[in-house]
């Protein structure tokens, strides 16, 4: 006789059928691009679209009035992000050419896509090699993955007004989201504006400079790549190159909104509703700024001196470039290289390395561990070293003003240390996997690529550098980077909670 099962799978999958249904309106966007460039892959976007459609319509019927509480929600997010990349992958299964047509590797290239992670298997990332309404589709799932695909149905559906606040919590990266207005809703509708307006306001800006012959090279089609993969600290590119293919003047336009995309979203909200002062107050921003500034400079000294060879001469403004653009674009997790990296000097690379373990802010598109994690561990650590010299002191560890709860520090401590187990037990699973079939792959590589699909970093080192790509690993390691994507988009425990049987039996 089986036990009953303490989550309500029914109402999960429905409302899962539901998001697919929405979703399935994505495609209109590679159908009106298809359709402008003559027709290519029509019908094979047409078919993704009306499958994926379908699909959702079926599984809502398994409930129509869903009641989604905690348990739900992780199963719901979980799930969604797991449909959306099998439906996702459709359109380079039936319109792909090259590797991108396998399906573990189309599989691989959705995930990616959703995740915003910008890790690649394609063996040539142009134009001219896949169809514009491929190549925007592959931006797209980057854009709709970035502030998140639940929350922006939480702004559009009203019937997941009822749970929305609990499927926020569980999509949106970092320890929490604050509740912005009295309606779970209208939060959403705010921080999808937000998100909308800088994307927007990114293109425009983009597509001025190829009208104004600052950068003849941004066309239209390659200004609204560029916007959709940028504020979601995507990385995907239509050019093989990434953004090494363009001038410095696109550069440097770049650099201020990848910044952007790595700030809280929330705080935009404060100073549009009357806070100028939102961004400055806040100690996260604060630390974010700081660190971004630090490593900038570091890494421009580094270039400036020690770097040869790499695609640029040896001058103040290049290196300040570079290092302004990747220390920003690998600190965020967005994975756009202004240049190719794997000619750097070894300090250079090391500092690259280490800042794709910082991640942007709580409530941004960014990835990694966040630095509010960070802050609270460096002010804990502080405090253990004051308490150990005033052993009678009550020293309480605060954030913007207020006393921070113990239980939320274990927690971003526990968070932390399962992140790191996760990074080093991928690197372990994809040595063994590499030299299974005899695939000569170095550390620094193995390293990389853990931490890079982790941390939905995109491009690593060595093999897996910013113009190469991950076609040549094994399907098995594939697929396990496809969960470590899936994993470091939802922040682990949304998925892992499934793998536990408290969560289905207790």
């Amino acid at each position: 006789m089986g036990r009953r099962l303490y989550v309500d799978v029914r109402a999960g999958l429905a409302l899962v059928g539901t998001l697919l249904a929405l979703l399935s309106v994505a495609f209109v966007l590679p159908i009106l691009v298809s359709l402008w460039y003559g027709g290519e892959d029509l019908l094979e976007f047409v078919v993704s679209m009306v499958v994926t459609a379908a699909f959702g319509l079926v599984l809502r019927e398994l409930d129509p009035n869903p009641k989604p509480g905690a348990r739900e929600a992780f199963f719901v997010v979980a799930f969604t992000w797991l449909f959306a990349t099998l439906f996702g992958a459709l359109p380079y299964i039936l319109a792909g050419t090259g590797s991108i047509a396998q399906p573990i590797n189309a599989i691989f290239e959705s995930m990616s896509g959703f995740t915003t992670t910008g890790a690649t298997v394609m063996e040539t990332i142009s134009v001219e090699e896949h169809s514009h309404a491929i190549m925007m589709w592959r931006q797209l799932t980057q854009w709709l993955g970035g502030m998140g695909i639940i929350v922006l149905a939480v702004a559009i559906l009203s019937q997941l007004a009822v749970g929305g606040a609990q499927l926020m919590e569980a999509e949106t990266p970092g320890p929490g989201i604050s509740k912005l207005t009295p309606h779970i809703a209208e939060t959403a509708r705010v921080l999808w504006f937000a998100y909308l307006g800088f994307t927007v306001l990114f293109i425009v800006l983009l597509y001025c400079l190829q009208v104004t012959g600052y950068a003849t090279e941004m066309t239209l089609y390659n200004a609204i790549a560029h916007g959709l993969t940028a504020l979601p600290t995507g990385g995907f590119s239509p050019k093989g190159e990434s953004i090494a293919a363009f001038s410095p003047v696109v550069q440097w336009l770049f650099v201020p909104f990848l910044f952007i995309a790595g700030i809280n979203f929330v705080l935009w909200w404060h100073m549009i509703s009357g806070d100028r002062w939102a961004l400055v107050r806040d100690t996260e921003f604060r630390f974010y700024l700081g660190a971004a500034t630090l490593f900038t400079l570091i890494g421009t000294g580094i270039l400036f001196f020690e770097t040869t060879g790499a695609g640029f001469s040896n001058s103040i403004e290049s290196a300040f470039r570079h290092a302004a653009f990747q220390i920003v674009s690998m600190m965020n997790s967005t994975g756009y290289a202004s240049t190719d990296f794997n000619n750097w000097a070894g300090p250079a690379q090391a500092l690259l390395l280490f800042v794709m373990f910082l991640g942007g802010s709580t409530g941004s598109t960014g990835g990694g561990i966040k630095m509010l994690r960070w802050l609270v561990i460096l002010k804990s650590l502080r405090r253990e070293v004051f308490t150990s010299i005033h052993p009678e002191a009550v020293r309480p560890v605060r954030m913007n003003g207020s006393v921070l709860d113990e239980d939320a520090i274990r927690g971003i401590y526990a968070f932390t240390l399962l992140y790191f187990v996760l990074f080093f037990v991928g690197i372990l699973l994809l040595a063994v996997d590499t030299a299974r079939i005899g695939y000569n792959i170095g550390t620094i590589d193995l390293v990389s690529a853990s931490i890079a699909t982790l941390g939905n970093i995109g491009p690593g080192f060595g093999a897996v550098g910013p113009m190469e790509n991950y076609a040549s690993f094994p399907w098995s390691s594939k697929l396990l980077m496809v969960l470590y994507m899936w994993l470091g988009r939802l922040e682990i425990f949304p998925v892992l909670v499934l793998l536990t049987q408290a969560y289905w039996r207790s």
